[in-house]
């Protein structure tokens, strides 16, 4: 089994710069035109509670969620705990939740070169073959740390490409440096809400993420009940929850 250390991207003034820079290179904007506001409900590094109690919780609400799966952690232990195996995540795939690509050794996309994220996402495409599971067509950056090496390479292999910093998917939001809210942490709840409100008035689509699912979270998780409220707050807004990829074919071509 695969153990993940606890790691953090660059987070110094340079790297807090590399990211905010990149924004405005090699974009891809989007266009919208919606009668109804979107959410998705995703989960990065797919541990084993956000594949058991994480869908539970949708599924009880007539939802699915998007896993965002690096391969080679699958069934190992990690700073969540435990990662989802591979039977857990093909059992929840065919019960209508989508498995999204997460680089296959969870690389940090900010600091590698193009050709070793393309051969990590290769890498990533074939175990999923070898598992049965459709080819993944949604990617998050693993850590949300961005290059311009990154966007480059993989801004025509996927529909979209999230980071973390906040903001809704709207026309003219970067489909290559898509925007995130996290539900983490004491105020995750509190923040999740207030872009809710912010994207039904916008009409907009909210990418939501977290990681673990469980009664005491890691500080990168939330509990069950917080993600049942946010879906009930969702529902009585009359959001459309949907899979990242549901959401994609939303999106109006040029």
């Amino acid at each position: 089994m695969t153990t993940e250390p606890a790691y953090s991207a660059d987070r110094s003034l340079r790297g807090k710069l590399r990211r905010r820079l990149v924004r405005g290179l090699a974009r891809r904007p989007a266009r919208l035109n919606l009668d109804r506001p979107m959410v998705t409900f995703t989960f990065d590094d797919a541990p084993d509670t956000a594949v058991t109690n994480g869908a539970k919780v949708l599924e009880a609400h007539g939802a699915r969620g998007s896993y965002y799966v690096s391969t080679s952690l699958a069934g190992g232990e990690g700073p969540m705990g435990r990662y989802a195996t591979r039977e857990a995540l093909m059992a929840v795939a065919a019960r209508g939740h989508e498995l999204a690509c997460h680089t296959a050794n969870h690389l940090d996309c900010g600091q590698a070169r193009a050709a070793q994220i393309l051969a990590e996402v290769d890498a990533n495409a074939e175990a999923f073959k070898a598992w049965g599971a459709a080819p993944a067509t949604q990617f998050a950056y693993p850590y949300g740390d961005v290059s311009l090496d990154a966007k480059r390479a993989l801004g025509g292999r996927f529909k979209i490409l999230r980071a973390l910093h906040k903001g809704l998917i709207e026309t003219g939001t970067d489909l290559n440096q898509a925007p995130a809210i996290g539900i983490e942490g004491a105020r995750g709840e509190d923040m999740a809400l207030r872009w809710l409100k912010r994207a039904r008035d916008r009409k907009a689509w909210l990418l939501l993420y977290t990681h673990d699912v469980c009664e005491t979270p890691s500080p990168w998780g939330s509990t069950p009940q917080v993600l049942g409220a946010l879906i009930e707050a969702a529902k009585s807004m009359d959001f459309e929850i949907v899979t990242l990829s549901e959401g994609s074919r939303r999106l109006l071509t040029a």
